[in-house]
């Protein structure tokens, strides 16, 4: 396969880009620099998108900023990129178009009514439809005229004085939100949290009340300590070794506290037991 910039495509293992054979193709329309374009592949690779559609974009130097920017995009999702019409993506997608500046009700209706990625997740999720995310040009974005064409209208949430993002960046963001549509399988370990057996937890409280008394805690503040305790762990989900760990802890300093409290009985009393210490016949 020959590659738009005519180079030969790099070969593509079939798990390169696994989940993103039904991703949303990634369009930019008439970006004006190269370094962004390979920002844009590199968040596509990070997140599981493979099919980057560009309409009038700068010559793309192998040697430039579009590749330089790119990292490991630099080999498959940058050189194998399409160029293409805003009529014919229009015309052959299901399209989002991505603004800053949105209104504010149905008066003004071309950028409204709008979602933000994350709802966009949802809804993308149970839609069956080739799909292009379309970001705009790196000054002003995407016309009204070309919105007025686009199916669906999303911004991402930002600071209302100063909401426009780089289009690097917004691209980064979007395709963030929406990784579950392209990505089986991430590089984190899958499974769920695995809490500490309920048995071990409750041993836990049994020795943090112990420590309680070890320290001679007031014992009308104890019953309220527990429960503050146990409202601690109970948002925290500890874990079986953190909470075997958290029980050595709390009994060497049962065991610590158990000592310093005979220590200072022996302190108070004297060495004999009776209550006089080596030069009491000096005081």
């Amino acid at each position: 396969m020959t590659a738009p910039n005519g180079r030969d495509a790099p070969e593509e293992s079939s798990s390169d880009h696994e989940g993103a054979a039904d991703a949303p193709a990634v369009a930019v329309v008439e970006p004006d620099q190269p370094g962004n374009i390979g920002t844009v592949a590199r968040a596509m690779k990070n997140f599981g998108f493979a099919e980057l559609l560009l309409v009038d974009p700068p010559a793309l130097d192998p040697e430039g900023e579009a590749y330089g920017f790119a990292g490991q995009a630099r080999e498959d999702v940058l050189p194998n990129h399409e160029e293409t019409t805003f009529e014919e993506l229009v015309a052959t997608h299901h399209t989002v178009g991505f603004t800053a500046h949105t209104n504010r009700d149905e008066r003004k209706h071309v950028r409204y009514p709008f979602s933000t990625p994350a709802e966009l997740a949802a809804d993308l999720a149970a839609l069956d439809a080739d799909t292009a995310l379309v970001f705009g040009r790196e000054r002003v974005g995407l016309s009204n005229e070309e919105l007025a064409r686009i199916d669906q209208v999303c911004s991402i949430p930002a600071n209302p004085e100063y909401p426009v993002l780089n289009l690097g960046q917004a691209a980064t963001v979007v395709l963030y939100e929406l990784r579950g549509l392209a990505l089986a399988d991430t590089q984190q370990p899958g499974g769920v949290h695995e809490r500490a057996p309920q048995s071990a937890v409750e041993a836990l409280h049994e020795q943090f009340g112990g420590l309680l008394a070890a320290i001679d805690h007031p014992a009308e503040k104890r019953a309220k300590t527990e429960r503050l305790f146990r409202r601690l762990l109970g948002r925290a989900h500890p874990t079986g070794r953190e909470v075997t760990t958290l029980r050595g802890v709390l009994r060497r300093a049962a065991v610590l506290a158990a000592r310093g409290g005979e220590d200072e009985r022996v302190g108070q009393t004297g060495v004999d037991g009776t209550g006089r210490t080596d030069d009491a016949d000096e005081l």
